[in-house]
């Protein structure tokens, strides 16, 4: 199978994922959902249908808001898919890949939640200011981790850019399935955090005391709600993408790699579904616990990088 120019084919097939994989991985979970609780459920592509949907319909803006709430949607789905460019997608490929881009990928990001935080407070409702206040305690607690793990891993492969994160240790050494598996673990809670599912958050309620992501985008209406909607799902997508390339090694032809990261990525979305589906939510106080456990995971693959790098060495 000729693929011809690689790195353009790569590069075309990453944008095709950020655009479309969204509304199949969305659309996924939702069939999952409707198949545990007995109903047929909507189509897979039905997200699109409803994106597509919001973009015709007109916006209802407050006259207590400024431009801030005007602009803030499309700041943050523009963050959301400039941070995809730099995470590998297809083949350990990524757009915009260089030294140091996941500091780049975790900052911009940031700067995309700055904009929903201060969007959710220009309302003036107490409501969207108390999700956003939680969104930036629970994020406080996630980033930390997120950055111990992908730093423990750059550390590990002397390389400082998500696409060297491969072939991290020696295939025999336990403490290579040891860290990749505990990475892959916290990665996969990050997706729930950041998505905002269940057990931090649901999606799908509609009560304002216990809302946290959806209660921030309540006066949000047509494409600003289709923009704010399809960035949740792309950063679930983008998030999903390390656990692809942590796991598959180089040297995979293409066209199984791109099935074997499709799969990886719909078992993900299905996993989100079933938890959905059997899990219930965490009272808001014990989310803070919850969060806390994966900093803990974190340092567990830090320590266990410190015995691979130095204890190895000191036994010698």
């Amino acid at each position: 199978m000729d693929f011809g120019d690689v790195p353009m084919i790569e590069t075309i097939l990453n944008i095709l994922v950020l655009t479309v994989l969204p509304f199949l991985y969305i659309g996924i979970i939702n069939r999952v959902k409707s198949f545990w609780a007995g109903r047929k459920g909507p189509s897979i592509i039905q997200p699109l249908y409803d994106f597509t949907r919001l973009l015709k319909k007109g916006e209802v803006i407050s006259d207590a808001t400024s431009f801030i709430f005007k602009i803030a949607p499309s700041l943050v789905l523009a963050s959301t898919l400039l941070a995809g460019m730099v995470v590998p997608i297809i083949n350990h490929t990524s757009i915009l890949g260089f030294d140091g881009d996941f500091i780049f990928f975790a900052y911009i990001l940031a700067l995309g939640k700055f904009f929903s935080v201060i969007a959710a407070m220009d309302t003036g409702s107490s409501f969207e200011g108390m999700g956003a206040g939680r969104e930036v305690t629970f994020s406080s607690l996630v980033e930390p981790a997120f950055l111990i793990i992908i730093s423990s891993l750059c550390l590990m492969t002397g390389f400082t850019r998500f696409e060297k994160l491969s072939s991290l240790l020696p295939a025999d050494s336990e403490l290579a399935a040891l860290t990749v598996g505990l990475s892959v673990l916290v990665i996969f809670i990050i997706i729930l955090v950041e998505g905002c599912r269940v057990p931090v958050d649901d999606p799908n309620t509609h009560l304002e005391l216990t809302m946290i992501h959806e209660v921030m985008i309540l006066d949000n209406s047509g494409p600003d709600l289709a923009f704010s909607q399809y960035g949740a799902a792309a950063k679930m997508v983008i998030f999903s993408s390390l656990i692809p390339n942590l796991l598959l090694p180089r040297g995979i032809p293409l066209h199984y790699w791109i099935i074997f990261y499709l799969a990886i990525v719909f078992i993900i979305a299905a996993a989100i579904g079933v938890i959905e589906s059997l899990a219930a939510r965490l009272r808001l106080i014990h989310v803070p616990q919850f969060l806390l456990m994966i900093s803990s995971i974190s340092l567990i693959v830090l320590a266990a990088l410190i015995i691979y790098t130095y204890g190895t060495g000191g036994a010698e």
